[in-house]
């Protein structure tokens, strides 16, 4: 049960890591690093568009 609880407290922090990633970028990508079916790292890459 505490492996369970852990496993969602993980991902309600990823989950809003993302969401506050999402909520500044207009254009560019967003990628989700795993090990041993853990996420251990978001990378966040913006492109500027210059019109």
């Amino acid at each position: 049960m505490k492996k369970e609880k852990n496993q969602q407290v993980q991902f309600d922090l990823v989950a809003e890591k993302i969401q506050s990633m999402l909520e500044t970028m207009s254009y560019g990508s967003i990628t989700i690093i795993v090990q041993d079916g853990k996420v251990i790292q978001l990378e966040k890459n913006e492109k500027v568009r210059i019109k």
